[in-house]
């Protein structure tokens, strides 16, 4: 039997565990539309105790989680402020615009950093020509910047200035548990300083499907109506519900070990000819590779790695996304040291 590919391309194509498909065949179910379904009620809880928040809403994706945020908070017209690359914006298919009638200011650069002056100056005066400002996006990690973790600071200072402003804050927090892991500050902590906050279960935490959008009970009723218009309610979701539910009880505190694989990774391809990497930089799970050899860029070293049994995402013309999960571990590292070592000396 041929052997199955190491795959970092992301943390989203982990497979559920035996457990986990037993809990989703067994689990008690309802119509969540009519009637409810007590799956479903009880992540929902779960949820929203572990981040502190008076409820949540299970949604299929981390994209409709956010886009669900989105079209709670504004009105069509309206203007919100992001981190620049973030996944609300860049890969959204551009949703924002499309589902809601939403521009973007963006601010900071490519390492998810920015400062609170950039937040305030974008903030829109309120004047007839100029949209006005509505929602305030954060992300945590921040995946374009390679799983980065926004610091509490930012939190403190962003939510003070934008509760005095009188502007929502949402946080995507797709992995949160990964920031909260890495930092050792709670999750609940960090949503303490949002209005409302996405959460997903189906990238570092292993279930197939599912995120949930968590706020107030005023912000949980705009939310509900948004996730109807788009689709996303689901009758049975019980089934799912309980892969995500064992997720969020049993993986947070094992993600541990997938930063500590990133950081090796980050330490033995950075030794590699013609790679480089930054591996004080790895917080989390997600490594940025730059491929500076003659022989090949990104999308070309990821395909001859791919004929290796060796996957990875091209993030650029010389930039490669290796991500660790619960389904690579230190052999895998092994095969993909040894490929890169032979396609790059």
């Amino acid at each position: 039997m041929a052997q199955s590919p190491s795959d970092f391309r992301s943390d989203t194509v982990t497979r559920a565990s035996a457990t986990m498909r037993q809990l989703m065949a067994e689990a008690s179910v309802g119509d969540d539309v009519l009637d409810g379904d007590p799956t479903v009620q009880r992540l929902e809880q779960a949820a929203a105790d572990w981040l502190g928040m008076e409820g949540a809403l299970f949604v299929p994706s981390g994209t409709m989680a956010n886009q669900v945020a989105l079209g709670a908070w504004t009105r069509p017209g309206d203007e919100i402020i992001v981190q620049r690359f973030a996944h609300v914006t860049t890969f959204e298919a551009g949703a924002a615009g499309y589902l809601h009638g939403l521009q973007s200011m963006t601010v900071g650069g490519e390492t998810g950093d920015f400062s609170l002056e950039q937040v305030r100056s974008c903030v829109r005066p309120t004047f007839i020509h100029c949209p006005p400002t509505s929602l305030i996006c954060l992300e945590q990690t921040h995946n374009y910047a390679g799983g980065r973790v926004l610091p509490l600071q930012v939190f403190e200072e962003v939510s003070g200035f934008a509760r005095e402003a009188k502007i929502p804050l949402h946080l995507d927090g797709a992995r949160l548990a990964n920031a909260a892991v890495a930092s050792g500050v709670s999750a609940r902590t960090y949503a303490s300083h949002v209005d409302s906050v996405s959460l997903c279960f189906s990238k570092g935490l292993g279930a197939p499907v599912g995120s949930i959008i968590a706020g107030d009970g005023e912000f949980l009723e705009r939310a509900r109506l948004v996730r109807k218009r788009l689709g996303g309610w689901m009758r049975q979701s019980g089934h799912l519900a309980a892969a995500a539910l064992h997720a969020l009880e049993n993986n947070v505190a094992r993600l541990a070990e997938d930063h500590a694989l990133a950081r090796q990774l980050a330490e033995r391809l950075g030794a590699l000819p013609g790679l480089e990497t930054e591996p004080d930089l790895v917080e989390t799970n997600i490594v940025m590779v730059q491929v500076q050899h003659p022989g090949f860029d990104a999308k070309a070293l990821s395909e001859a790695l791919a004929q290796e049994g060796v996957l990875v995402m091209p993030m650029g013309e010389r930039r490669l996304r290796f991500v660790t999960h619960l389904d690579v571990g230190p052999a895998d590292l092994e095969r993909l040291e040894t490929a890169a070592h032979s396609l790059l000396s």
